[in-house]
């Protein structure tokens, strides 16, 4: 029988590939020369290619419908249009004109595949060589050059992303659009994603529960992953980074390919770094890390539609700079031995889209697995946890207009935690945990000028766990069954009144159930002892967005502002209680809160020095208790500024660029009652880059310094700050990139 389906299958799409769509057309500049390799793609179809000599191109096997077409080349402005296939031949020629400063990007996050002056709420794009460019062996550590981006570190291994003030389970990191569960309800645990496999970053500030549901209250990040090869071609590269302070390597190879329909590649990669320098020149003991990757997809495109399959696999060791492994580090090392978590997150998703008549039905659904194990000084596992989660969307295109556009759907999620092979610690029960939500959205356009996008959603879910425990005994955990439902909703306008002039503004509902460890948690987690409440409520989130955007030729700059009330905010608070053992005991509780502040940015290019670049960003947020009290976790006041100077040619340097940058954040003095003021700082990096050609083979490389002048300096959101450590020290980064093609 499965054979019989298998050929059936074969022979649909055997069939589907006869008298297919095709777009074609040529990309020149304003002067009508053609604009050779540019790149020219259909984002909704993971589907590409590049112009000629001619400046043509040719998309074939392109389905019936409404379709995003993007156009780009370096140094032009992007061109995003929409285009409706109903002929078997559609023409699009397009003249792209020369950018002064970096024009809009496309984006997926926000619901809708559009630009990124089409939402109304700012979704912000960082692209894979800013990331590679960055000069820090910490991947998150790359994501704070984006305004109201902090994370909570502990050493190079370890962190989580921080969005205006609110983190771990309040803001929701996503692969490809597939939201990951790795336990990510601590400070402890890392952010458990391969950035080699990543094409660029899209951040969404504020809640975002109508487009992705709970855990989505602070914001998202969304890990895009690269686009395939172009039509016709098998590329791949090498790439490599050596990092001073960490004695680091990351190495990563990948290889892809695409025919007329099908498309697939993989990637494979590998990091190793030693405990990380402190300012000033002591290692830090057992901020180590090591991680492994490996990422393959495939996938078919035709006029019915696109099918794609994404697997990832993600093997971490890392080290845990915790008071017990202090006295046993005697020496700089890079091998985890004892006290490191030990992690393994495997990820199987698969995105469809159909294309029927005037509508277009997505299709999505996700296994992923994640393991963790807690190494310390035993012979097998202190701690053994393994999470399974099935989750599933379903969302139709309703038929539109240019514009108009609706969408209805429903977004699902089963889930189940088991404590493996009976370990000293059990932290978390045994639980399982399902929610399914509903979605209608909708988006309409007035006199060009103003767009409205609202939407609503209504959720529903159960937790339930099991027994842990002898009863009668004070380890004992009875199980937990809880139900929840909820109505929440967005609402926002962009407004042009001018060319170069955008207004947005944003209300948005956001609420997020309980997390298995603030309802259950009873044991030793990292140096403390937390004890969950079952009798916590859903926290429920009420944030206003207004923001301001110019973009002239040689100037642009963003003013953003933003009002977060959070109702049943959740937190954890040490007690005056102990453990036997003397342990502080931590407990989890609630109140109203409320975050409020804003990000500003500036872009200035003079254009009597056409290869210069200023820009400058300056991040606030204030988070404080219904009792007066300041919130804990929130960064400091930050301003960052850059000079940079880049060239199309400069000898045997193609694309040269320097870049000279610094950030200075300001005295936290509004620390929690559980934290302790921290003193501002300022570091300075330097970061050159260029493209060189040798015997038509071209590398890519880049230098970068960070932390120039060894500065010692605590971030406040540092967690190792309380055991004295400085952040990183001096690093000095050297990466290398060589493309290559196979004929």
């Amino acid at each position: 029988m499965k054979k019989i389906v298998l050929v059936f299958f074969v022979l649909f799409l055997f069939i589907k590939v006869n008298a297919q769509n095709q777009i074609k057309g040529k990309v020149t500049d304003i002067n009508n020369e053609p604009l050779i390799g540019a790149s020219v793609s259909l984002p909704e179809l993971n589907k590409g290619t590049i112009t000629n000599q001619a400046g043509e191109y040719l998309i074939s096997n392109v389905p019936n419908g409404k379709i995003k077409i993007q156009f780009s080349f370096v140094g032009y402005n992007t061109e995003i249009k929409t285009i409706d296939i109903s002929q078997t031949e559609k023409i699009v020629n397009v003249a792209l004109t020369i950018a002064i400063i970096q024009s809009q990007e496309v984006v997926i996050t926000g619901g809708y595949v559009s630009s990124q002056h089409e939402n109304a709420v700012k979704i912000d794009v960082l692209k894979s060589k800013e990331i590679a460019l960055s000069g820090t062996p910490n991947f998150m550590e790359s994501l704070t050059q984006i305004p109201g981006v902090d994370m909570i570190a502990k050493g190079q291994g370890v962190s989580k992303p921080v969005i205006r003030g609110l983190s771990m389970n309040n803001v929701l990191v996503m692969n490809n659009g597939v939201r990951i569960e790795n336990y990510q309800f601590s400070e402890d645990h890392p952010l458990g994603i391969d950035d080699n496999d990543v094409e660029r970053v899209e951040i969404i500030k504020g809640p975002a529960s109508l487009l992705y549901g709970s855990d989505a209250i602070g914001g998202v990040i969304n890990f895009i992953k690269e686009k395939p090869a172009p039509t016709g071609k098998i590329i791949g590269d090498y790439r490599m980074q050596i990092h001073s302070n960490t004695l680091g390597m990351n190495n990563s190879i990948g290889l892809k390919g695409a025919s007329k329909n099908f498309f697939g590649g993989f990637r494979f990669g590998k990091k190793t770094h030693a405990d990380y320098l402190q300012g000033g020149g002591d290692y830090v003991p057992n901020s180590r890390f090591n991680e492994m990757t490996f990422n393959a997809n495939t996938g078919y495109t035709g006029k019915i539609g696109t099918f794609k399959v994404f697997y990832d696999y993600f093997k971490q060791d890392l080290g845990m700079t915790v008071p017990p492994a202090k006295p046993l580090i005697t020496e700089q090392g890079r091998k985890n031995e004892i006290w490191y978590q030990d992690l393994e997150h495997q990820l199987l998703s698969t995105q469809n889209s159909l294309y029927i008549g005037k509508f277009k039905w997505d299709i999505n659904a996700a296994y992923q697995s994640a393991l963790r194990k807690l190494q310390t000084t035993l012979e097998v596992p202190f701690i053994e946890m393994n999470l399974n989660t099935i989750t599933y969307e379903s969302k139709l295109y309703l038929p539109s207009t240019e514009k108009s556009e609706y969408i209805i759907g429903l977004q699902g999620m089963s889930q189940n935690n088991r404590n493996l092979n009976n370990r000293a610690s059990q932290f978390l029960p045994d639980a399982n945990i399902n929610n399914i939500g509903f979605i209608g959205m909708a988006q309409y356009t007035f006199f060009k000028k103003l767009k409205i996008q609202g939407g609503l959603r209504y959720d529903m879910y159960k937790t339930e766990t099991f027994a842990l425990g002898t009863e009668g005994t004070s380890s004992y955990q009875a199980p937990v069954s809880k139900d929840f439902s909820n109505l929440n909703g967005s609402l926002g306008a962009i407004y042009k009144p001018f060319e170069k002039i955008m207004l947005r503004a944003n209300f948005a509902k956001g609420y997020r159930v309980p997390n298995l460890s603030e309802f259950t948690s009873n044991g030793m987690h990292g140096n403390r002892y937390e004890i969950g409440n079952e009798n916590l409520s859903p926290e429920n989130s009420f944030e206003t967005d207004l923001s301001l955007h110019y973009h002239g030729e040689f100037l642009s700059f963003d003013l953003a502002g933003f009002y977060n009330q959070i109702n049943d905010y959740i937190f954890i608070s040490p007690t005056t209680d102990t453990t036997s053992a003397g342990v502080d005991i931590y407990r989890f509780s609630q109140t109203n809160a409320t975050l409020y502040g804003g990000e500003a940015g500036i872009h200035f290019h003079p254009k009597a020095l056409p290869w210069l670049h200023i820009e400058g960003t300056y991040s606030s947020v204030i988070g404080k208790q219904e009792n007066g009290n300041y919130l804990s976790f929130i960064p400091a006041n930050k301003v960052r500024y850059e000079i940079r100077a880049e060239r199309k040619k400069l000898g045997f340097l193609n694309k040269p660029n320097i870049k000279i940058s610094a950030l200075t954040a300001f005295p936290q003095d509004n620390p929690s009652p559980y934290e302790t003021v921290t003193d501002g700082y300022t570091l300075v990096n330097i970061s050159v880059y260029s493209e060189i050609l040798i015997s038509k083979q071209i590398l890519i490389f880049g230098v970068s310094a960070n932390n120039l002048f060894d500065t010692q300096y605590f971030d406040h959101l540092s967690t190792l700050k309380p055991l004295n450590y400085y952040n990183q020290g001096r690093n000095i980064s050297v990466s290398l990139k060589i493309p290559f093609g196979i004929k």
